[in-house]
């Protein structure tokens, strides 16, 4: 993909190499633009989808590999995890307008050392580059406290997810027993179990929270 000519400084010796991946061209050669205006940051390699980051992480053996969550082919949690097969010392940086429990989650498992918003300020995302680089984890503290949130709570087991999804698009407790071919007293007592792991009192407040942790989606 070609990018239109920019300004580069003068890289210091030892300036961080970056693959960059997402696959909206206009926040790709945004990101792109950004880091190669920092003498200490360097882009080695740039792709639209996950397998052709994988493909130049395997080429270019970058220090920071900053990626989107969402891509065609291979999304950010398996390239992370492909990543671990092709060398350990690469970091990843997961940049993202999702910011559920689930994904967060997810993404931190797989191995990211960083986890941002794509609505972050530029200095905190090159800020965000140098810690990781520097061995530091860098996650906000608002998105931590989501983190910490979902992982604290008991899970949701995979019936009562079948109760949250049929709740969450309109389903009665009379409909919900008929759909899973289970009684009415049995769907009230996992709806009872849902809102206690959940931490909420109403059906209204268990859809919200089970979409902002991305147990469903609406």
């Amino acid at each position: 993909m070609s990018l239109p000519e920019i300004t580069r400084p003068e890289k210091a010796a030892g300036a961080i190499r970056l693959v960059v991946a997402d696959d909206h061209v206009t926040v790709l050669e945004g990101l792109v633009a950004i880091i190669s205006r920092q003498a200490d940051m360097r882009v080695v390699g740039q792709a639209s989808d996950g397998e052709r980051a994988v493909q130049l992480c395997r080429e270019h053996h970058p220090d920071i590999a900053l990626l989107d969550l969402r891509m065609p082919r291979l999304d950010g949690v398996e390239v992370i995890q492909e990543l671990r097969q092709v060398n350990e010392k690469i970091r990843a940086i997961v940049l993202t307008t999702f910011d559920t429990d689930a994904d967060i989650a997810k993404a931190v498992r797989a191995g990211a050392k960083g986890y941002l918003l794509k609505d972050a300020p530029r200095e905190e995302i090159l800020a965000c580059i140098r810690r990781v680089h520097a061995g530091e984890t860098c996650i906000p503290a608002a998105l931590v406290a989501k983190l910490a949130a979902g992982i604290s709570s008991e899970p949701v087991t995979p019936r009562e997810l079948d109760v949250l999804t049929l709740l969450s698009r309109g389903l009665s407790n009379k409909e919900i027993s008929s759909r899973l071919s289970i009684s009415e007293t049995t769907v009230k007592a996992h709806l009872r179990a849902i809102f206690t792991k959940l931490n909420v009192l109403s059906r209204t407040e268990a859809i919200a929270v089970a979409t902002r942790r991305g147990l469903v989606q609406l």
